[in-house]
Protein backbone atom coordinates (compact mmCIF):
# COMPACT_ATOMS: atom_id res chain seq x y z
CA UNK A 1 0.00 0.00 0.00
CA UNK A 2 1.53 3.39 -1.37
CA UNK A 3 1.98 5.70 2.01
CA UNK A 4 4.61 7.84 1.00
CA UNK A 5 4.47 11.58 0.43
CA UNK A 6 4.99 13.20 -2.57
CA UNK A 7 7.55 16.28 -2.47
CA UNK A 8 8.85 17.56 -5.25
CA UNK A 9 7.89 15.08 -7.37
CA UNK A 10 9.13 12.11 -5.47
CA UNK A 11 7.88 9.51 -3.32
CA UNK A 12 9.04 10.06 0.15
CA UNK A 13 8.27 8.83 3.63
CA UNK A 14 7.23 11.13 6.37
CA UNK A 15 9.91 12.01 8.80
CA UNK A 16 7.18 11.90 12.12
CA UNK A 17 4.91 9.27 13.98
CA UNK A 18 3.44 6.63 12.21
CA UNK A 19 -0.36 7.43 12.11
CA UNK A 20 -3.13 4.08 12.04
CA UNK A 21 -5.09 3.86 9.25
CA UNK A 22 -8.18 2.28 10.22
CA UNK A 23 -11.18 0.36 8.38
CA UNK A 24 -14.27 2.32 9.47
CA UNK A 25 -16.91 -0.78 9.17
CA UNK A 26 -14.09 -3.30 11.52
CA UNK A 27 -12.80 -0.95 13.62
CA UNK A 28 -9.60 -2.50 12.40
CA UNK A 29 -6.08 -0.83 11.34
CA UNK A 30 -5.61 -1.64 7.50
CA UNK A 31 -2.40 1.14 7.07
CA UNK A 32 0.18 3.50 8.89
CA UNK A 33 1.45 6.51 7.28
CA UNK A 34 4.00 8.58 8.92
CA UNK A 35 3.56 12.05 9.48
CA UNK A 36 5.49 15.16 7.47
CA UNK A 37 7.82 16.77 9.73
CA UNK A 38 7.61 20.37 9.77
CA UNK A 39 10.89 20.45 7.61
CA UNK A 40 9.22 18.23 5.06
CA UNK A 41 6.12 20.59 4.78
CA UNK A 42 9.32 23.23 4.12
CA UNK A 43 10.54 21.47 1.44
CA UNK A 44 6.84 21.02 -0.08
CA UNK A 45 6.12 24.58 0.13
CA UNK A 46 9.48 25.56 -1.94
CA UNK A 47 8.98 22.64 -4.72
CA UNK A 48 5.56 24.42 -5.19
CA UNK A 49 7.12 27.61 -5.36
CA UNK A 50 10.08 26.08 -7.48
CA UNK A 51 7.53 24.84 -9.75
CA UNK A 52 5.53 27.51 -9.91
CA UNK A 53 6.88 29.84 -12.75
CA UNK A 54 7.40 27.32 -15.06
CA UNK A 55 3.75 25.87 -14.93
CA UNK A 56 2.12 29.22 -14.66
CA UNK A 57 3.91 30.31 -17.80
CA UNK A 58 2.24 27.25 -19.63
CA UNK A 59 0.10 27.16 -22.38
CA UNK A 60 -3.69 26.83 -20.64
CA UNK A 61 -3.91 23.64 -23.35
CA UNK A 62 -0.72 22.20 -21.93
CA UNK A 63 -2.56 22.37 -18.64
CA UNK A 64 -5.91 20.78 -19.79
CA UNK A 65 -4.02 18.23 -21.42
CA UNK A 66 -2.23 17.26 -17.83
CA UNK A 67 -6.04 17.06 -16.13
CA UNK A 68 -7.11 15.14 -19.01
CA UNK A 69 -4.43 12.46 -17.96
CA UNK A 70 -5.49 12.65 -14.41
CA UNK A 71 -9.28 11.96 -15.16
CA UNK A 72 -7.94 8.96 -17.62
CA UNK A 73 -5.94 7.48 -14.76
CA UNK A 74 -8.83 8.10 -12.23
CA UNK A 75 -11.00 5.76 -15.03
CA UNK A 76 -8.76 3.07 -15.96
CA UNK A 77 -7.88 2.60 -11.74
CA UNK A 78 -11.65 3.68 -10.97
CA UNK A 79 -11.76 0.00 -9.54
CA UNK A 80 -8.92 -0.19 -7.18
CA UNK A 81 -9.49 3.33 -5.95
CA UNK A 82 -13.03 2.31 -4.96
CA UNK A 83 -12.02 -0.91 -3.45
CA UNK A 84 -9.28 1.27 -1.52
CA UNK A 85 -11.67 4.34 -0.55
CA UNK A 86 -14.43 2.18 0.74
CA UNK A 87 -11.98 0.19 2.67
CA UNK A 88 -10.73 3.00 4.77
CA UNK A 89 -14.15 5.18 4.97
CA UNK A 90 -16.42 1.70 5.63
CA UNK A 91 -18.67 3.68 2.49
CA UNK A 92 -20.44 0.88 0.94
CA UNK A 93 -18.38 -0.78 -2.14
CA UNK A 94 -21.00 0.22 -4.71
CA UNK A 95 -21.69 3.71 -4.16
CA UNK A 96 -18.17 4.75 -4.06
CA UNK A 97 -17.90 3.13 -7.47
CA UNK A 98 -21.45 4.79 -8.90
CA UNK A 99 -21.27 7.89 -7.33
CA UNK A 100 -18.04 9.08 -6.38
CA UNK A 101 -15.57 7.82 -9.21
CA UNK A 102 -17.35 9.27 -12.21
CA UNK A 103 -17.74 12.77 -10.26
CA UNK A 104 -14.37 12.81 -9.60
CA UNK A 105 -13.11 12.18 -12.44
CA UNK A 106 -15.12 14.45 -14.33
CA UNK A 107 -14.23 17.52 -11.99
CA UNK A 108 -11.16 17.19 -13.53
CA UNK A 109 -12.53 17.03 -17.37
CA UNK A 110 -14.31 19.85 -16.38
CA UNK A 111 -11.86 22.41 -15.59
CA UNK A 112 -9.46 21.17 -18.09
CA UNK A 113 -11.94 22.50 -20.50
CA UNK A 114 -12.68 25.47 -18.44
CA UNK A 115 -8.93 27.05 -18.13
CA UNK A 116 -9.33 26.83 -22.03
CA UNK A 117 -12.29 29.51 -22.00
CA UNK A 118 -11.50 32.19 -19.66
CA UNK A 119 -14.08 34.88 -19.74
CA UNK A 120 -14.21 38.87 -18.75
CA UNK A 121 -14.42 42.48 -19.45
CA UNK A 122 -13.90 43.46 -23.11
CA UNK A 123 -10.35 45.02 -23.66
CA UNK A 124 -11.08 48.78 -24.96
CA UNK A 125 -10.39 52.41 -24.32
CA UNK A 126 -12.31 53.16 -21.17
CA UNK A 127 -10.11 56.01 -20.84
CA UNK A 128 -8.94 58.47 -24.00
CA UNK A 129 -6.08 57.49 -25.21
CA UNK A 130 -5.18 54.43 -23.49
CA UNK A 131 -6.06 50.78 -24.19
CA UNK A 132 -7.20 48.93 -21.20
CA UNK A 133 -7.02 45.14 -20.83
CA UNK A 134 -7.78 42.33 -18.21
CA UNK A 135 -5.66 39.72 -17.00
CA UNK A 136 -6.52 36.83 -14.70
CA UNK A 137 -3.48 35.72 -13.23
CA UNK A 138 -2.82 32.39 -10.53
CA UNK A 139 -2.52 33.49 -7.53
CA UNK A 140 0.77 31.71 -6.19
CA UNK A 141 1.48 28.82 -4.05
CA UNK A 142 -2.01 27.49 -2.63
CA UNK A 143 -1.94 25.07 0.53
CA UNK A 144 -4.94 23.09 0.96
CA UNK A 145 -6.63 20.85 3.58
CA UNK A 146 -9.09 18.25 2.58
CA UNK A 147 -11.69 16.71 4.79
CA UNK A 148 -12.31 12.74 5.87
CA UNK A 149 -16.23 12.67 4.88
CA UNK A 150 -15.14 12.44 1.03
CA UNK A 151 -11.38 12.18 0.80
CA UNK A 152 -10.67 11.71 -3.21
CA UNK A 153 -13.12 13.47 -4.35
CA UNK A 154 -12.68 17.04 -1.99
CA UNK A 155 -8.89 16.61 -3.09
CA UNK A 156 -10.36 16.78 -6.42
CA UNK A 157 -12.12 19.69 -5.69
CA UNK A 158 -8.86 21.45 -4.28
CA UNK A 159 -6.23 20.26 -6.99
CA UNK A 160 -8.16 20.95 -10.18
CA UNK A 161 -9.11 24.32 -10.12
CA UNK A 162 -5.87 25.21 -8.20
CA UNK A 163 -3.48 23.96 -11.19
CA UNK A 164 -5.77 24.43 -14.02
CA UNK A 165 -5.66 27.87 -13.15
CA UNK A 166 -1.98 27.46 -13.15
CA UNK A 167 -1.23 27.69 -9.06
CA UNK A 168 0.75 24.83 -7.95
CA UNK A 169 -0.11 23.65 -4.82
CA UNK A 170 0.44 21.81 -1.32
CA UNK A 171 -2.30 19.08 0.24
CA UNK A 172 -2.81 17.52 3.37
CA UNK A 173 -5.63 15.07 3.16
CA UNK A 174 -7.17 14.38 7.01
CA UNK A 175 -4.93 11.78 8.65
CA UNK A 176 -7.93 9.71 8.92
CA UNK A 177 -8.28 9.08 5.30
CA UNK A 178 -4.95 9.67 3.61
CA UNK A 179 -4.63 6.52 1.20
CA UNK A 180 -6.61 6.92 -2.17
CA UNK A 181 -4.78 10.76 -1.88
CA UNK A 182 -1.45 9.08 -1.76
CA UNK A 183 -2.48 6.34 -4.68
CA UNK A 184 -3.23 9.74 -6.67
CA UNK A 185 -0.02 11.32 -5.69
CA UNK A 186 2.10 8.28 -6.92
CA UNK A 187 0.28 8.51 -10.13
CA UNK A 188 0.97 12.48 -10.76
CA UNK A 189 4.72 11.77 -9.89
CA UNK A 190 4.55 10.94 -13.63
CA UNK A 191 1.34 12.76 -14.62
CA UNK A 192 2.63 16.56 -13.37
CA UNK A 193 5.79 18.14 -13.32
CA UNK A 194 7.28 17.82 -10.33
CA UNK A 195 6.45 20.19 -8.17
CA UNK A 196 3.61 21.35 -9.37
CA UNK A 197 1.06 19.04 -7.10
CA UNK A 198 2.57 18.06 -3.32
CA UNK A 199 0.98 15.84 -0.96
CA UNK A 200 2.09 16.08 3.22
CA UNK A 201 0.16 13.82 5.71
CA UNK A 202 0.08 14.31 9.28
CA UNK A 203 -2.47 15.66 12.01
CA UNK A 204 -3.29 19.51 12.31
CA UNK A 205 -0.78 20.08 14.31
CA UNK A 206 1.72 20.44 13.47
CA UNK A 207 1.57 19.63 10.06
CA UNK A 208 -1.53 21.63 8.73
CA UNK A 209 -0.47 24.52 11.13
CA UNK A 210 2.64 24.75 9.43
CA UNK A 211 0.91 24.20 6.00
CA UNK A 212 -1.53 27.26 6.74
CA UNK A 213 1.14 29.58 8.12
CA UNK A 214 3.76 29.61 6.00
CA UNK A 215 4.65 32.84 4.69
CA UNK A 216 5.19 31.61 1.33
CA UNK A 217 1.97 30.03 0.32
CA UNK A 218 -0.03 32.74 -0.99
CA UNK A 219 -3.60 31.20 -0.26
CA UNK A 220 -5.45 28.39 1.67
CA UNK A 221 -8.20 26.55 0.86
CA UNK A 222 -9.60 24.53 3.07
CA UNK A 223 -12.85 22.24 3.42
CA UNK A 224 -13.36 21.22 7.11
CA UNK A 225 -15.19 22.65 10.49
CA UNK A 226 -15.99 26.17 10.94
CA UNK A 227 -13.42 25.73 14.23
CA UNK A 228 -10.68 24.93 11.55
CA UNK A 229 -11.42 27.52 9.34
CA UNK A 230 -11.24 30.16 12.26
CA UNK A 231 -7.86 28.88 13.49
CA UNK A 232 -6.90 29.34 9.12
CA UNK A 233 -8.29 32.88 9.29
CA UNK A 234 -5.79 33.42 12.63
CA UNK A 235 -2.36 32.17 10.51
CA UNK A 236 -3.60 33.49 7.34
CA UNK A 237 -3.63 37.69 8.93
CA UNK A 238 -0.16 37.02 9.23
CA UNK A 239 1.01 37.37 5.52
CA UNK A 240 -2.86 38.20 4.67
CA UNK A 241 -3.02 35.36 2.28
CA UNK A 242 -6.15 34.74 0.28
CA UNK A 243 -8.86 32.36 1.97
CA UNK A 244 -11.07 29.91 0.91
CA UNK A 245 -13.18 27.93 3.23
CA UNK A 246 -16.32 26.08 2.89
CA UNK A 247 -16.86 24.85 6.18
CA UNK A 248 -19.87 23.22 8.21
CA UNK A 249 -23.75 22.96 7.59
CA UNK A 250 -27.09 22.31 8.79
CA UNK A 251 -29.35 22.14 5.93
CA UNK A 252 -33.30 23.17 6.15
CA UNK A 253 -35.62 21.45 4.20
CA UNK A 254 -38.72 22.85 3.69
CA UNK A 255 -41.79 20.65 3.20
CA UNK A 256 -45.15 22.72 2.75
CA UNK A 257 -48.58 20.59 2.72
CA UNK A 258 -49.23 20.37 -1.11
CA UNK A 259 -45.57 18.51 -1.28
CA UNK A 260 -45.98 15.24 -2.86
CA UNK A 261 -45.02 13.05 0.32
CA UNK A 262 -43.79 10.16 -1.23
CA UNK A 263 -40.89 12.02 -3.32
CA UNK A 264 -40.36 13.88 -0.25
CA UNK A 265 -39.81 10.80 1.94
CA UNK A 266 -38.12 9.22 -1.24
CA UNK A 267 -35.57 11.87 -0.92
CA UNK A 268 -34.81 12.42 2.27
CA UNK A 269 -34.09 8.82 2.68
CA UNK A 270 -31.53 9.33 0.54
CA UNK A 271 -30.16 12.51 0.95
CA UNK A 272 -30.90 13.00 4.81
CA UNK A 273 -28.41 9.29 5.38
CA UNK A 274 -26.07 9.42 2.20
CA UNK A 275 -22.43 9.05 3.72
CA UNK A 276 -24.07 8.32 6.99
CA UNK A 277 -25.32 11.86 6.89
CA UNK A 278 -21.22 12.48 6.71
CA UNK A 279 -22.34 15.25 4.70
CA UNK A 280 -22.35 19.46 4.43
CA UNK A 281 -25.42 19.58 2.41
CA UNK A 282 -27.12 16.11 4.43
CA UNK A 283 -31.18 17.16 4.65
CA UNK A 284 -30.99 17.15 8.34
CA UNK A 285 -33.42 19.68 9.50
CA UNK A 286 -36.68 19.54 8.30
CA UNK A 287 -39.53 22.06 8.80
CA UNK A 288 -42.94 20.74 7.67
CA UNK A 289 -46.18 22.64 7.42
CA UNK A 290 -48.98 21.44 9.79
CA UNK A 291 -51.02 19.52 7.84
CA UNK A 292 -48.39 17.02 6.43
CA UNK A 293 -46.18 16.66 9.97
CA UNK A 294 -47.87 13.64 11.41
CA UNK A 295 -47.75 11.82 8.01
CA UNK A 296 -44.33 12.82 7.14
CA UNK A 297 -43.06 11.84 10.61
CA UNK A 298 -44.79 8.68 10.25
CA UNK A 299 -43.41 7.71 6.67
CA UNK A 300 -40.07 9.11 6.71
CA UNK A 301 -39.90 7.08 10.26
CA UNK A 302 -40.97 3.70 8.48
CA UNK A 303 -38.22 4.55 5.49
CA UNK A 304 -35.59 5.10 7.90
CA UNK A 305 -36.22 1.64 9.33
CA UNK A 306 -35.86 -0.32 5.41
CA UNK A 307 -32.08 1.33 5.02
CA UNK A 308 -29.89 -1.23 4.90
CA UNK A 309 -26.88 -0.75 7.19
CA UNK A 310 -23.86 -2.93 6.97
CA UNK A 311 -20.09 -3.03 5.85
CA UNK A 312 -19.04 -2.16 2.53
CA UNK A 313 -19.82 -5.54 0.26
CA UNK A 314 -22.52 -6.52 2.17
CA UNK A 315 -25.41 -7.87 -0.70
CA UNK A 316 -28.09 -4.31 -0.61
CA UNK A 317 -25.90 -2.35 1.62
CA UNK A 318 -27.23 1.45 1.59
CA UNK A 319 -25.33 3.12 4.60
CA UNK A 320 -21.71 2.21 6.20
CA UNK A 321 -20.58 3.40 9.58
CA UNK A 322 -19.56 7.04 10.61
CA UNK A 323 -15.56 7.71 10.95
CA UNK A 324 -14.59 6.87 14.31
CA UNK A 325 -15.53 5.90 17.31
CA UNK A 326 -14.91 9.71 18.34
CA UNK A 327 -17.49 11.22 15.79
CA UNK A 328 -20.04 7.81 16.93
CA UNK A 329 -19.76 9.37 20.02
CA UNK A 330 -20.60 12.72 19.41
CA UNK A 331 -23.44 11.96 17.04
CA UNK A 332 -24.59 9.61 20.07
CA UNK A 333 -23.96 12.44 22.74
CA UNK A 334 -25.86 14.99 20.85
CA UNK A 335 -28.93 12.55 20.41
CA UNK A 336 -29.31 11.41 23.41
CA UNK A 337 -29.50 15.47 24.81
CA UNK A 338 -32.09 15.82 22.08
CA UNK A 339 -34.09 12.78 23.81
CA UNK A 340 -33.88 14.27 27.16
CA UNK A 341 -36.18 16.78 26.16
CA UNK A 342 -39.83 16.41 27.00
CA UNK A 343 -41.17 17.57 23.82
CA UNK A 344 -38.27 15.72 21.42
CA UNK A 345 -39.91 11.79 20.09
CA UNK A 346 -36.93 9.88 18.98
CA UNK A 347 -39.24 7.76 16.40
CA UNK A 348 -36.43 5.32 15.14
CA UNK A 349 -32.23 4.63 15.44
CA UNK A 350 -31.19 6.53 18.28
CA UNK A 351 -28.50 4.34 19.37
CA UNK A 352 -25.12 2.81 17.89
CA UNK A 353 -25.18 -0.62 16.38
CA UNK A 354 -23.95 -3.66 17.95
CA UNK A 355 -20.56 -5.38 16.90
CA UNK A 356 -17.12 -3.99 15.38
CA UNK A 357 -16.81 -0.93 13.42
CA UNK A 358 -18.48 2.67 14.16
CA UNK A 359 -22.07 2.17 13.29
CA UNK A 360 -25.12 4.38 13.95
CA UNK A 361 -28.30 3.68 13.60
CA UNK A 362 -30.39 5.58 11.16
CA UNK A 363 -32.35 8.18 13.48
CA UNK A 364 -35.64 10.24 13.33
CA UNK A 365 -36.08 13.30 15.67
CA UNK A 366 -39.56 14.34 15.94
CA UNK A 367 -41.02 17.35 17.32
CA UNK A 368 -37.77 19.21 18.02
CA UNK A 369 -38.18 22.85 18.64
CA UNK A 370 -36.06 26.01 16.62
CA UNK A 371 -33.96 26.28 19.66
CA UNK A 372 -32.99 22.53 20.52
CA UNK A 373 -29.15 21.97 19.82
CA UNK A 374 -29.98 19.44 17.59
CA UNK A 375 -31.47 22.15 15.03
CA UNK A 376 -29.37 24.60 16.07
CA UNK A 377 -25.84 22.82 15.26
CA UNK A 378 -24.45 20.49 12.98
CA UNK A 379 -24.72 16.49 14.09
CA UNK A 380 -22.88 15.39 11.06
CA UNK A 381 -24.33 11.83 11.55
CA UNK A 382 -27.14 9.53 10.25
CA UNK A 383 -29.34 12.14 11.91
CA UNK A 384 -32.85 13.67 10.55
CA UNK A 385 -34.88 16.29 12.98
CA UNK A 386 -38.52 17.28 11.77
CA UNK A 387 -39.96 20.57 13.11
CA UNK A 388 -43.74 21.53 12.12
CA UNK A 389 -43.93 25.33 11.13
CA UNK A 390 -47.27 27.28 10.87
CA UNK A 391 -47.19 29.51 8.10
CA UNK A 392 -44.64 30.23 5.03
CA UNK A 393 -42.75 32.83 7.02
CA UNK A 394 -42.23 31.02 10.05
CA UNK A 395 -40.58 28.34 7.93
CA UNK A 396 -38.27 30.83 6.25
CA UNK A 397 -37.77 32.69 9.53
CA UNK A 398 -36.34 29.46 10.88
CA UNK A 399 -34.53 28.40 8.14
CA UNK A 400 -32.40 31.33 8.10
CA UNK A 401 -32.03 31.57 11.92
CA UNK A 402 -29.09 29.49 11.69
CA UNK A 403 -25.37 30.50 12.10
CA UNK A 404 -24.89 28.09 8.93
CA UNK A 405 -25.60 29.15 5.10
CA UNK A 406 -24.78 26.22 2.68
CA UNK A 407 -27.63 24.38 1.43
CA UNK A 408 -31.67 23.98 1.91
CA UNK A 409 -34.64 22.69 -0.23
CA UNK A 410 -38.37 24.24 -0.75
CA UNK A 411 -40.58 20.74 -1.26
CA UNK A 412 -44.14 22.01 -3.02
CA UNK A 413 -45.91 21.90 -6.39
CA UNK A 414 -46.87 25.18 -6.46
CA UNK A 415 -43.56 26.56 -8.17
CA UNK A 416 -44.31 30.71 -7.24
CA UNK A 417 -44.62 29.97 -3.51
CA UNK A 418 -40.95 27.41 -4.18
CA UNK A 419 -39.43 30.76 -5.96
CA UNK A 420 -40.65 32.91 -3.65
CA UNK A 421 -39.21 31.12 -0.40
CA UNK A 422 -36.10 30.29 -1.87
CA UNK A 423 -35.39 33.88 -3.08
CA UNK A 424 -35.59 34.84 0.55
CA UNK A 425 -33.41 31.76 2.05
CA UNK A 426 -29.72 32.69 2.84
CA UNK A 427 -28.26 29.66 1.39
CA UNK A 428 -25.16 29.17 -0.97
CA UNK A 429 -27.92 26.36 -2.77
CA UNK A 430 -31.32 25.88 -2.78
CA UNK A 431 -33.13 22.82 -4.24
CA UNK A 432 -36.51 22.93 -5.06
CA UNK A 433 -38.46 19.26 -4.74
CA UNK A 434 -35.11 17.66 -4.63
CA UNK A 435 -31.76 17.95 -2.67
CA UNK A 436 -28.50 16.90 -2.74
CA UNK A 437 -27.91 17.08 -6.49
CA UNK A 438 -25.10 18.67 -7.59
CA UNK A 439 -22.61 18.83 -11.10
CA UNK A 440 -19.07 20.33 -12.26
CA UNK A 441 -20.74 22.92 -14.01
CA UNK A 442 -22.55 24.46 -10.86
CA UNK A 443 -20.89 26.39 -7.80
CA UNK A 444 -20.77 24.95 -4.39
CA UNK A 445 -20.04 27.11 -1.31
CA UNK A 446 -21.67 29.14 1.51
CA UNK A 447 -21.98 32.24 3.58
CA UNK A 448 -22.34 32.50 7.34
CA UNK A 449 -20.22 30.38 9.09
CA UNK A 450 -20.64 28.15 6.48
CA UNK A 451 -17.31 30.41 5.00
CA UNK A 452 -17.02 31.72 1.45
CA UNK A 453 -15.56 31.02 -2.08
CA UNK A 454 -16.80 28.51 -4.66
CA UNK A 455 -15.78 24.87 -5.76
CA UNK A 456 -16.27 23.48 -8.96
CA UNK A 457 -17.63 25.95 -12.31
CA UNK A 458 -16.12 28.50 -13.21
CA UNK A 459 -15.71 30.27 -10.10
CA UNK A 460 -13.91 28.23 -8.86
CA UNK A 461 -10.98 29.41 -11.44
CA UNK A 462 -11.90 33.09 -10.26
CA UNK A 463 -11.14 31.94 -6.58
CA UNK A 464 -8.20 30.72 -7.53
CA UNK A 465 -6.85 33.60 -9.92
CA UNK A 466 -6.15 37.32 -9.26
CA UNK A 467 -7.30 39.72 -11.20
CA UNK A 468 -5.09 42.41 -13.10
CA UNK A 469 -5.57 45.77 -15.14
CA UNK A 470 -3.07 46.71 -17.66
CA UNK A 471 -3.15 49.82 -19.38
CA UNK A 472 -1.01 50.79 -22.51
CA UNK A 473 -0.85 54.74 -23.27
CA UNK A 474 -1.48 54.86 -26.96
Amino acid sequence: MQTHMLIGGRLIAGMGEALPVLNAAKGTQIAAVPEASVAQVNDAVKAAEAAFGGWTGTAPKERAAALLRIADHLEQQADSYSSLESENTGKPLAAVRADELPSIADVFRFFAGACRSPQGLASGEYLPGHTSLIRRDPVGVVGSIAPWNYPLMMAAWKIAPAIAAGNTLVLKPSELTPLTLLKLAEACAELLPPGVLNVVCGRGEPVGSALIAHERVRMVSLTGSVATGQKVLAAAAGNLKRTHLELGGKAPVIVFDDADLAEVVAGVRTFGFYNAGQDCTAACRMYAGKGIYERLVADLTSAARTIKVGTQQEPGVEMGPLISAVQRERVGAMVERARASQHVSVTTGGAARAGSGFFYEPTIVAGARQEDEIVQREVFGPVVSITPFGDADEAVRWANDSEYGLASSVWTRDISRAMRVASQLQYGTTWINTHFAGCSEMPHGGFKRSGYGKDLSVYALEDYTVVRHLMIKL
